[in-house]
């Protein structure tokens, strides 16, 4: 079984970040989107990956080599973003005809890998949602197999949301469903929809059964990625490392601080995660993202996402600051 995790979306709703940095590599809690997505996959016994990467495709490369020697790794560009049925077309010749594992590059979810890993049925993970016009939308049978499946569906029929986490089986009928569409030009708002793809498969008499995860969290743009944060360090405790070291310095958990940090005179958490190399004097951070090699003196953050190596100064309350910026708000 080959895992597919396309990461090559611009994350246009956490900009100034994602200038620089891809979505799928900014910190959460002491982890990455990315690493939480494949340690999943990892632990449940998945060694073979493909990663469909695009717009700052060779950090995302370079952090899985760094990361991850163990795993064998494939990474295929997708130089034009036209869905996500598109992404997962770039990886026919690698897959073959072996079943596959797909998970969303923005999809962090609680659910039991697996079980969806050992399953003889195609499978597809779902949560109940208030508004699932905003999402994919899983019609399910009282048996538990789903008879249809709708991409932002105006008249929902279903509240059962697709969360970016699919198991198929039947690898061959997926990306023989991929064609058809693009030969019909078939594209929601420009795109190819995985959903679409998987429609067709259902309707070509491919079986799906639906399971539900546990908990789904949103990284997609900047307050629910703090919120996401929060919930995380609350599950995985935190982790510090230095603390020892840092001078008249009160932490409330939970935490996570990265490696190599110089904190002095502050106040850190609750809910915040700061990455390794970063200097904070007289600063008070809560509910709060940080990134790495960053500089903070005489701040008072409150629900801010602060970019790697950027340097502030002087006194605010919220903040949304990207990579590589200095500023004095003195």
């Amino acid at each position: 079984m080959k895992a597919i995790i396309p990461v090559a979306g611009a994350g246009t709703k956490l900009r100034p970040h994602t200038y620089t940095q891809p979505k799928a590599l900014i910190p959460l809690a002491g982890k990455t989107v990315l690493s939480i997505i494949i340690d999943q996959l990892k632990e449940a016994g998945i060694r073979d990956f493909i990663f469909i990467v695009g717009y700052l495709g060779e950090k995302i490369q370079d952090f899985v080599k760094a990361h991850y020697p163990e795993l064998t790794c494939h990474f295929v560009y997708q130089n034009e973003r036209y869905g996500t049925g598109h992404a997962i077309d770039l990886a026919k010749e690698i897959v073959q005809e072996e079943e596959v594992f797909i998970v969303l590059g923005d999809t962090i979810a609680e659910y039991d890998v697996k079980a969806i890993v050992e399953s003889t049925v195609s499978t597809l993970a779902v949560k109940k949602v208030d508004d699932p016009r905003n999402f994919g939308v899983a019609e399910i049978n009282d048996d538990g197999f789903i008879s249809r499946v709708v991409e932002k569906p105006a008249i929902p029929k279903s509240n059962m949301a697709l969360v970016g986490i699919y198991k198929i089986i039947e690898s061959h009928d997926l990306f023989v469903c991929i064609k058809k569409l693009m030969e019909r030009g078939d594209r929601v708002i420009g795109e190819l929809s995985l959903t679409d793809a998987i429609e067709c498969m259902i309707q070509s008499g491919a079986k799906f059964k639906s399971i539900k995860v546990q908990t789904w969290f949103d990284c997609g743009k900047k307050e629910t990625l703090l919120k996401s944060n929060a919930t995380l360090l609350k599950k995985f405790g935190g982790k510090v490392v230095g603390m020892e070291k840092f001078e008249n310095t009160i932490i409330i958990p939970p935490v996570s601080i990265g490696e190599g940090c110089d904190i002095k005179n502050s106040v850190i958490g609750p809910h915040v995660t700061i990455g390794e190399h970063t200097i904070l004097n007289y600063t008070i951070v809560k509910e709060s993202i940080i990134g790495s090699f960053s500089r903070l003196y005489d701040v008072v953050l409150d629900d801010s996402l602060i970019g790697s190596d950027t340097g502030i100064k002087g006194e605010t309350r919220s903040l949304n600051i990207g990579d590589n910026t200095d500023i004095d708000l003195g």
